[in-house]
C-alpha cells in the first residue's frame, strides 16, 4: 500500500496546495489556491485515503484532513504539500427557490455596510443565482455563493447566542438559512420556512455542493417551528424519569464520519467517565447512558435494573417502601423494580453519567443515539415522565468498582494545547497571555463551545477568514480577542482564526469545569517545537 493516494496518470497534474498547516495533535488543514481546487482535493481524499485518515471536510479555500493519530497527522501533513491533484468537473442541473420574508434585525445595517438602500438589499439578493460552494457549520446549512460582490459585508464582531431557525443572513461573500436555532455570527436579512435539513427525506440536506439557488422576496411572516418530542410508554424494562433538569441528556460516544454534511462527532463531553460507567454495568464502551449536569435527576426503575454513576461524583440515594439507603460512586448498582435513585448535585466537577445494563435503546440517528445540541440530531433532552428503555442484557459480567479521578472544585484545571493552524493572524507575543493568566468561564458556554473572558488575545489580522474544518478542542478567536473552546456540539467549519487546540487527552477534564471555573493552557511538545 502507498502513503499516498493515487492520482489518474493520463491527465498532466500538478499540486495546487498552498500550505500545510497542522490542526493540533490530529489533523491537517490544506490551503488551496481556488474553490474547485478544493473540491478537487476533496474528491481525490475520498477516493484514495491517506493510511490513517479519518475524515475530509471541504471548506472555503481549504480541506481539513482529520488522523487516526499524531503519527499519522505528520505522515500525512507532509505529503500533502507535494500531493497532485486532478482537476475537478461537477455540473448540477439542480434549482431550489427559497422565499423569503426580508425583515431581518440587521437587513439595515447590511444596507449601511453595502453602501446601499435596504430595497438594493433585497434586489440585490433575489436578482441573482447563487451556488452552494460547501456545506457545514450545522447540518443543512450550505455555504452560497453569488455572481457579484455587492453583498459581501463582514460577520458580526461578536456571534450571537441563538440565531432563530430559518433566518437567512450572509455573512462575508456568502448567503445561506439557519436550518435550526443555533449560534451564529452572520447578518441577519430575512427569514423563511423553507426546511433546510429533514432526516425524514431520502435526501436530508435540501442543499448540497453545487446547487443552485434563487430566493424570492414574499410578504407574508412565515412561523418556523422545531418539532417537540412525544413521550410515549414503552413495555418492558427501564428507567422511569420522576425529576429531570433541562440539560440532561442521552449520549453515547457520537456518530464519527459525518463532518462533510455538517454533521460533528458530538458524544459524551466526558468519554471516558461514560466508558467507566459501561464498564462497571458490563456494556460495550458505546452503549447509550444519560450525561446528568449538576445532578437534580430522579429514575424509578421498571424491573430489576444494574445502574453506575461516574463522573462527576454526585451523592446517590436509593428510595424504596422499606426504606433509604446510599449507593457509592464507581460502583455497580442494583435498582430493583419500584425503587427510586435520587441524584444531588455534585460537590465538584459538572457532568455525572448514569448508565443502566443494556444501554439506553433511544432511536439510532446516523449510526448513533447521542443528542446532538448544535445540529439538532437524536433524542430532546431528558424530560419528567419520560420512560426510558433497556436494551437485553449483554454477555459479559458486571464490573469491578473503580478509582474515580479527582474533581477539584477551587483549584484552576491545566489544559495542553497543540499547534493552531492560524497563530500568524496574532501579535508575535500573542501566545504569552494565552498561556501567562487563568482564564475564566463564563457562563454561556454550552456542549458546543466553552467561552472564555480573560485578558484579549491581540490579532495582527482582522479581515475576513473564509471558513475552515474545524474539530472538537480548537479555540477561536473572535475579533473580541476572548477565545472560545470548540466542545463535542462543535459546528464542522468555522469562519475564525484558531489560535491553538486542545490536546485530546484534556477534553475530558474540560469538560467537567464548571461556569466560573478558571482554566491554564500550556504549550504541548508538538506546539513548542512548531514556535521555535
Amino acid at each position: 500500500m502507498t502513503s499516498a493516494p493515487e492520482t489518474q496518470p493520463d491527465i498532466h497534474i500538478e499540486s495546487r496546495v498552498r500550505s500545510v498547516r497542522a490542526v493540533g495533535e490530529r489533523g491537517v488543514l490544506a490551503e488551496l489556491a481556488a474553490p474547485h481546487d478544493v473540491l478537487a482535493l476533496t474528491d481525490l481524499l475520498n477516493r484514495n485515503p491517506f493510511p490513517g485518515q479519518r475524515e475530509v471536510v471541504p471548506a472555503a479555500e481549504t480541506v481539513l484532513v482529520t488522523a487516526e493519530s499524531p503519527t499519522a497527522m505528520l505522515r500525512i501533513k507532509k505529503e500533502l504539500q507535494h500531493l497532485p491533484i486532478p482537476p475537478y468537473r461537477h455540473t448540477s442541473d439542480k434549482l431550489v427557490e427559497i422565499e423569503t420574508v426580508y425583515d431581518g434585525e440587521d437587513l439595515q445595517t447590511v444596507a449601511e455596510l453595502a453602501g446601499i438602500s435596504a430595497e438594493a438589499v433585497v434586489a440585490a439578493h433575489t436578482g441573482q443565482l447563487w451556488t452552494v460552494a460547501f456545506t457545514g457549520f450545522v447540518p443543512g446549512f450550505g455555504y452560497m455563493v453569488g455572481e457579484n460582490d455587492v453583498l459581501t459585508v463582514p460577520r458580526r464582531d461578536t456571534p450571537r447566542t441563538n440565531v432563530e431557525a430559518g433566518s437567512v443572513a450572509l455573512g462575508g461573500s456568502y448567503t445561506g438559512v439557519y436550518p435550526r436555532r443555533s449560534p451564529g455570527g452572520w447578518r441577519i436579512i430575512g427569514n423563511t420556512s423553507c426546511p433546510m435539513w429533514d432526516s425524514e427525506r431520502a435526501e436530508a440536506a435540501l442543499v448540497s455542493p453545487g446547487t443552485s439557488v434563487r430566493y424570492k422576496a414574499v410578504r407574508d411572516r412565515v412561523q418556523v417551528t422545531e418539532a417537540t418530542q412525544v413521550h410515549r410508554r414503552v413495555d418492558g424494562p427501564g428507567l422511569k424519569v420522576l425529576r429531570s433538569l433541562p440539560l440532561t441528556l442521552i449520549q453515547d460516544l457520537g456518530r464519527p464520519g459525518h463532518a462533510a454534511i455538517g454533521v460533528s462527532r458530538c458524544g459524551a463531553l466526558d468519554q471516558s467517565s461514560l466508558r467507566r460507567a459501561n464498564r462497571l454495568v458490563g456494556n460495550p464502551s458505546g452503549a447509550a447512558a444519560l450525561e446528568i449536569v449538576d445532578g437534580g435527576l430522579t429514575v424509578q426503575a421498571v424491573g430489576d435494573q444494574i445502574v453506575a454513576l461516574a463522573g462527576a461524583p454526585a451523592r446517590m440515594q436509593i428510595n424504596s417502601a422499606t426504606g433509604s439507603r446510599e449507593a457509592v460512586i464507581a460502583n455497580p448498582v442494583a435498582l430493583m423494580d419500584g425503587e427510586t435513585l435520587v441524584l444531588s448535585p455534585p460537590a465538584t466537577g459538572v457532568r455525572s453519567y448514569l448508565a443502566v445494563r443494556g444501554g439506553i435503546a433511544a432511536e439510532e440517528v446516523l449510526g448513533s443515539r447521542s443528542s446532538d445540541t448544535m445540529a439538532g440530531l437524536g433524542p430532546e433532552p431528558v424530560a419528567d415522565g419520560q420512560f426510558l428503555p433497556v436494551g437485553p442484557a449483554p454477555r459479559t459480567a458486571v464490573g469491578e468498582a473503580e478509582q474515580q479521578p479527582d474533581f477539584p472544585a477551587d483549584d484552576v484545571v491545566e489544559l495542553e494545547l497543540g499547534p493552531g493552524p492560524r497563530a500568524d493572524w496574532f501579535a508575535p507575543d500573542a501566545l504569552q497571555p494565552l498561556f501567562n493568566q487563568d482564564w475564566t468561564v463564563t457562563n454561556d458556554s454550552n456542549r458546543i463551545g466553552m467561552r472564555l473572558s480573560g485578558t484579549p488575545l491581540e490579532r495582527t489580522r482582522h479581515d475576513e477568514l473564509p471558513s475552515e474544518g474545524t474539530i472538537c478542542g480548537v479555540i477561536q478567536v473572535p475579533p473580541t480577542g476572548q477565545p472560545v473552546v470548540f466542545l463535542s456540539d462543535h459546528p464542522v467549519t468555522g469562519g475564525y482564526p484558531v489560535i491553538a487546540v486542545v490536546a485530546p487527552k484534556d477534553l475530558d477534564k474540560a469538560a467537567q469545569v464548571a461556569a466560573g471555573g478558571r482554566v491554564r493552557f500550556k504549550p504541548s511538545p508538538l506546539m513548542t517545537e512548531s514556535t521555535s
